[in-house]
């Protein structure tokens, strides 16, 4: 039997953001070491919830979550790309990725490993759904040809991703 953790139980999520913790967790993200960052980031069950979402937005995270995923190497990215897809889920994490976040996502896409990869669609997804303006950021950080290429040669399920992407209400 798997045993969860302390913050994959629902009732937790509320206790431990109740207690102060997120704005611990983004000042390790932002001075800790890199040791800090990953235990930082295997929290990220903290922010499925609305409002500990919005308290790591305002407390900054969103910035070197963005920075990690161009760091080549810090074994983040996976779980970087988790946190920025789940903060895009709502309007202050997405208005937050989109300062110099397209740009990353975009070479996520292209050069990251296969779950990242997923996440970037996703995040993509997630940010250019409603905004025509961040659309044309895409377009002009050459998204589209990744895209389109990550839906003819990509695994299952970033195929799957793409095409909400190629067949949300919006036309890129």
């Amino acid at each position: 039997m798997k045993h969860k953790t302390t913050t994959q139980i629902e009732g937790n999520k509320v206790s431990i953001d109740a207690c102060g913790a997120i704005l611990p967790l983004v000042s390790l993200l932002l001075n800790g070491s890199n040791r800090g960052k990953k235990d930082a980031l295997t929290t990220y069950k903290l922010v499925s919830m609305k409002q500990n979402k919005e308290r790591a937005v305002n407390a900054g995270a969103v910035k070197p979550l963005v920075d990690f995923i161009s760091e080549q190497g810090s074994g983040l990215t996976e779980k970087v790309m988790v946190v920025l897809s789940s903060l895009a889920a709502i309007p202050e994490g997405r208005t937050a990725i989109i300062e110099g976040g397209i740009t990353v996502l975009v070479e996520a896409i292209e050069d990251g490993l296969v779950k990242g990869k997923e996440f970037a669609v996703l995040t993509l997804l997630q940010l250019c759904a409603e905004s025509v303006r961040n659309r044309g950021l895409l377009v002009r950080e050459g998204g589209i040809p990744l895209l389109v290429a990550l839906s003819q040669t990509g695994t299952a399920r970033e195929k799957q991703k793409v095409f909400f992407v190629h067949h949300c209400p919006f036309k890129l």
